[in-house]
């Protein structure tokens, strides 16, 4: 009689997920609260937070690579000075279809290439400068590594992505910030013209000194609108509006990972200063908290980004071999990363020859099969998105019959907001139902590991939410 009532109880829930209810106001991408809004008006607004249907393509990525390549590789440094002499960029058998075809098979959807690091030296031949592939002996001085990364990606079904240091030691004009924002403006035009669709452009916030110490003042508005109106479907991360920095280079998200944030990207110069106001930057512990809500004016669609190496450094260094990320760490890594709504940015550097290392590739391919067997066998049994409201917060599930599990995974359909607050999952072992998980947010994905069930059945209950919630299919798998 108990799993009739629950069987019962499931399908309610799915049909609610057809029912229209309440018409749902949506803010695409950002929002800015009433004035005098109270707590309550602000927590109903922040509910219709949606992203951009191009943050939402990105979300899906769930893995991309970064691939960290340039005369540091040769130079065995972290971060060149800019005079670097070209003629040492020689890789001996450069493949870009080695890496994709590897990065593909491991699962990976997008990869993002350092087209220029802070040395500035180009890996295309830009025609602003004189330091880049054109001047060193690669390919007899016609080399284009973009242009082969490029096609390789699309080869391999994988989105393409570039690296644009925004700080660059070679250059002359760097200080004088008309000049160089001028110069680094048509160097990014380059790259969104000649290369075709790009997925992604990263840009990080490092500004060191230009000659004689001069400061430069980036015009990240400049950029943005240069990206929009050539890319227009390529997400602008870091110092971009689409996708923040998670705020550390571990690979480790956060408990409570908020996509609707009180951060503001760098790019709105009209509101930047709600950050310092707020006290807050990419590393704070809360962005997106009722707390957090009550001191702000405005919200952002502004989801994270966790960047982490395989390796200790970030370009190649031999010694480092044996020092590459093992299985178990690169797991830990995709919990608390994909698994904490964020997206894992996992860079693997192409050595000397132009190729990715043997135990880079080892390490990829034990990764990839990993979560491949992880994500394949879902051990729910039927179940449709639904519709939580307060007076119905909690939906259960039958589990497949002789399925062992230690994985719950809960997802939001963030095309429709991200609303909860505070959730709990049970098991049923046919007498009574228990606790086995807990969390704030969900977000577009949640992993939850548990201790390893057979239970018939699981229960998802929304303690706490900004107005419905819309819950996917929940997923149970089992990690070894």
């Amino acid at each position: 009689m108990k799993n009739l009532f629950a069987f019962t109880a499931a399908l309610a829930c799915a049909a609610s997920a057809l029912s229209c209810g309440n018409e749902e106001q949506y803010h695409v991408g950002r929002l800015a609260f009433p004035e005098g809004a109270t707590l309550d008006e602000k927590v109903e607004t922040a509910a219709g937070l949606v992203p951009e249907e191009r943050q939402l393509e990105w979300q899906k990525n769930e893995l991309t690579a970064f691939l960290h390549f340039g005369v540091n590789t040769f130079t065995g440094r972290e971060w060149g000075d800019g005079t670097e002499d070209p003629s040492l960029f020689m890789p001996t058998d450069m493949d870009c279809d080695q890496w994709a075809e590897i990065l593909s098979a491991a699962g990976f959807k997008l990869a993002i290439l350092t087209a220029k690091h802070h040395d500035g030296f180009c890996l295309w031949p830009s025609a602003v400068t004189e330091h880049t592939v054109a001047a060193s002996p690669f390919r007899d001085g016609k080399g284009d590594v973009v242009k082969e990364f490029a096609e390789a990606c699309r080869r391999h079904d994988l989105k393409v992505g570039l690296y644009l240091s925004p700080w660059d030691r070679n250059a002359s004009c760097y200080g004088d910030t008309p000049r160089y924002n001028e110069f680094y403006i048509a160097q990014l035009t380059e790259l969104l013209t000649n290369y075709g669709k790009i997925d992604e452009i990263w840009l990080d916030g490092a500004n060191g000194e230009g000659p004689d110490g001069r400061k430069q003042e980036y015009d990240w508005k400049a950029i943005s609108e240069t990206v929009r109106r050539l890319q227009p479907d390529a997400v602008l991360a870091v110092k971009g509006e689409d996708v923040r920095w998670v705020g550390n280079e571990d690979g480790l998200g956060r408990e409570t990972e908020w996509s609707a944030t009180v951060l503001a990207p760098a790019l709105f110069n009209d509101v930047t200063g709600q950050n310092e106001a707020l006290g807050i930057a990419e590393k704070a512990p809360d962005l997106g908290s009722r707390a957090m809500l009550e001191k702000a004016d405005n919200l952002y669609w502004y989801p994270s980004e966790v960047d982490v190496s395989i390796r200790p450094g970030w370009f190649y260094h031999d010694y480092e071999d044996s020092s590459v990320k093992s299985l178990e760490q690169l797991k830990e890594i995709y919990f608390r990363s994909v698994g904490m709504n964020s997206s894992l940015l996992l860079n693997v550097p192409p050595d000397r020859r132009g190729r990715i290392s043997a135990a880079d590739s080892a390490r990829l391919t034990e990764f990839g099969v990993w979560v491949r067997i992880l994500n394949s066998d879902n051990m729910i049994s039927g179940g449709k998105e639904v519709r939580l409201r307060k007076e119905r917060p909690s939906c259960e599930y039958h589990v497949r019959p002789e399925s062992r599990f230690n994985v719950v995974m809960l997802q939001e359909d963030i095309s429709k907001g991200q609303r909860v607050e505070s959730f709990t999952v049970e098991t049923f072992d046919g007498k009574e139902w228990s606790e086995v998980a807990s969390g704030t947010t969900i977000g577009y994905k949640r992993l939850l590991r548990i201790p390893e069930s057979e239970a018939s059945m699981i229960r998802v209950t929304i303690n706490a939410a900004r107005g419905d919630v819309h819950l996917l299919r929940p997923g149970l798998y089992f990690a070894e």
